[in-house]
């Protein structure tokens, strides 16, 4: 292994994957090394037994479960905005010919003891329980805003620039009350707590139109999910970083990163053997001194034998539980998919609840979305620390990557991909436009 490389990367975890992916498109020789020996990191997908040996120490599977090989199960809640970047970062990195999606069926929000499903259409808002008559009416004129609004012509702005207002202005010049606030930021533009509110409005502003996209691209939901689980995401980047000369090597412990006497870093030492690259990027788990410990998320991965409840027999549903609903800081959030997905064995479904822990007891936390679920076959829980990096990397060019937060979408992945790039190469990833790429694939 006593080579020179561009750039090695150390974890196949999905952020980590997308990168060498990038590199090795623009001609980086690209050294792509995982301790473990599966793809994916914290981002992989496990079979029942793969399940059973991280979370019960190896005891065995019941048998009525079905076959190994019919189990994927994601050890995070992410979906897709079918309109959102990462959907473009698939199509920009020429990956999707290695996926196959299906749409998620529904999309929920928690709201005064009851679940009700987000209008994907004007027909599903009117009927929608989620707001009384006239907050209808007040929510139409909001959404009419965003519609016709133009940054361009103060005359649709109706007295509100939305890059020097804040949402909670927003909020008030069209009167929405406090329960539809919720359903907005939380179900909508998806933020994780009320912070939003105090922030410019062109933030949410963007990701509600971001979300009504994604409805309109294939309606019923915004999202969408990879067959056989979001194992097979990293997976299809690293074959594609394969093609463009990248080396991968799985069950490869790494020993140490060695620096020079500037304290740059020059290469790793994997089982005694050193490779050489003036770049080195990874995830947390591979530098803990140079990584800052945060907050705690609580994942809990719960094997059911029946839809959600409530949710029309959805085979799969994104359930936000709002901060406010159930007196906490943070959202809960509930994924839930099922055989259809391939990542289960039939009659059965998988649904995985996350949030950010508040107190010193996660599991109470999450009592209010396992109350949802129905009866819980099994389930398998982990709290896990969220990592930042304390430098960006300038100095000894190690470039880190953050944890997976508990959002159950892919966006804040992307954010940390963009910021890994821009530190990495010194200039911004721009992903083609939609138009670019349907341009792209006519001319293929």
């Amino acid at each position: 292994m006593n080579e020179n490389y561009d750039v090695i990367v150390l974890g196949t975890g999905l952020t980590e994957c997308i990168l060498s992916g990038l590199l090795a498109g623009e001609g980086k020789r690209v050294l792509h090394m995982d301790r473990n020996e599966f793809y994916g990191g914290e981002s992989a997908s496990l079979n029942l037994s793969q399940i059973y040996r991280k979370f019960r120490d190896g005891v065995a599977a019941p048998e009525s479960y079905g076959r190994d090989r019919d189990y994927a199960i994601d050890l995070i809640p992410k979906f897709m905005m079918a309109n959102g970047a990462f959907v473009r970062m698939l199509t920009h990195c020429e990956v999707t010919n290695y996926l196959e999606f299906r749409q998620i069926a529904g999309s929920y929000v928690f709201r005064d003891g009851a679940i009700s499903k987000v209008p994907a259409n004007e027909a599903e808002a009117v009927q929608s329980p989620l707001m009384g008559l006239f907050e209808k009416r007040r929510a139409k004129n909001f959404f009419s805003w965003i519609q016709t609004y133009d940054q361009d012509d103060e005359s649709t702005w109706q007295g509100l620039d939305i890059t020097q207002v804040t949402m909670a202005d927003v909020y008030k010049h069209f009167g929405l009350e406090a329960g539809t606030q919720d359903f907005i930021g939380h179900a909508l533009a998806l933020h994780l707590n009320d912070d939003y509110l105090e922030r410019p409005a062109k933030e949410t502003f963007d990701k509600i139109v971001l979300y009504s996209l994604s409805v309109l691209r294939y309606g019923k939901s915004p999202y969408v999910y990879p067959l056989y689980g979001l194992g097979e995401l990293p997976q299809a980047f690293a074959r594609r970083a394969a093609l463009r000369g990248a080396t991968y090597m799985l069950s490869k412990p790494v020993d140490a990163l060695l620096f020079d006497d500037d304290g740059k870093v020059t290469g790793v030492q994997a089982e005694g053997e050193p490779a050489y690259a003036p770049v080195v990027i990874c995830d947390p788990s591979y530098v803990p001194d140079k990584v800052s410990t945060g907050a705690k998320v609580i994942r809990a991965i719960c094997l059911l034998m029946h839809p959600i409840p409530n949710t029309d027999d959805a085979d799969s549903a994104q359930i936000i539980i709002p901060q406010n609903q159930v007196g906490r800081t943070s959202d809960i959030y509930i994924a839930a998919v099922s055989s259809g997905h391939r990542v289960c064995a039939p009659g059965y479904y998988v649904a995985m609840v996350s949030t950010v822990v508040e107190t010193d007891d996660p599991n109470a936390e999450i009592e209010p979305a396992l109350n949802l679920l129905g009866p819980i076959a099994d389930m398998f829980v982990s709290i896990v620390d969220l990592h930042e990096p304390v430098a960006d990397g300038a100095d000894d060019h190690v470039y880190v990557s953050k944890s997976y937060d508990a959002t159950s979408h892919f966006e804040t992945v992307c954010d940390d991909v963009f910021d890994l790039y821009k530190r990495v190469t010194g200039k911004d990833l721009v992903l083609k436009t939609w138009e670019e790429l349907q341009q792209t694939q006519a001319e293929e």
